[in-house]
């Protein structure tokens, strides 16, 4: 039961909070490394080997487990965004998409890497992670409707959704789904969602507080 007053109470206050986060010293450790380094990488595979600023990124977009699958973002880095049959754009996970988008080492070259703009987007980022993650530490309720929160407004499809575990527990958990339907056929789970939830809805405040 107090998973929601405290919900509210973080959700209605984010910008304490975040600079909260901010401040906390493995963060900032993290971020000013990150500052420090990320304009001096010029190629994908100098991103690759800098495992530091690598999983710095990834965390920023909630990719924090593909430290294990680096084959595959390799090759959603040098692939890049601009054509319709890039990885990036077919494996139905808007994270991965914008995070392609966001080092676009193909389309705008490493340089884009360091600008002010892309360093603000990937700080913030990483900042509204660490502090979903202090308070999930506390209730991990908490963590997982401040995730959907942000990010579900974000999905087109089920699939998008299908992809990312987080925003799936929130929608299994509110819709009284079994997680044991993720053992069946992608397809087959993408129906029973469909019948059940509209992402559109998401983007609807009202609808996505509920």
């Amino acid at each position: 039961m107090t998973t929601i007053p405290s919900y509210l109470s973080v959700s209605t206050n984010i910008d304490k909070w975040r600079a909260i986060a901010a401040k906390k010293p493995d963060v900032q450790l993290e971020t000013n490394y990150y500052k420090a380094h990320i304009s001096k990488i010029t190629s994908v595979d100098a991103f690759l080997k800098d495992r530091r600023l690598l999983n710095y990124a990834l965390r920023a977009f909630g990719l924090g487990d593909k430290m294990q699958a680096i084959g595959m973002m390799r090759r959603v880095l040098e692939q890049g965004v601009d054509k319709p049959n890039a990885l990036a754009r077919t494996l139905n996970d808007r994270r991965i998409l914008e995070f392609a988008k966001a080092f676009d080492f193909v389309g705008k070259g490493a340089a884009s890497l360091g600008t002010a703009e892309s360093i603000n987007n990937v700080v913030g980022r990483y900042v509204d992670d660490a502090m979903r993650s202090s308070q999930g530490q506390q209730n991990a309720g908490v963590e997982l409707a401040l995730y959907f929160r942000e990010n579900a407004p974000r999905l087109t499809s089920v699939y998008g959704l299908l992809a990312d575990k987080k925003l799936l527990e929130v929608v299994q958990t509110a819709l009284d789904l079994s997680p044991r339907m993720s053992s069946q056929q992608i397809d087959t789970q993408a129906r029973l969602l469909k019948a059940k939830v509209n992402v559109a809805d998401f983007a609807d405040s009202k609808k996505l507080e509920r």
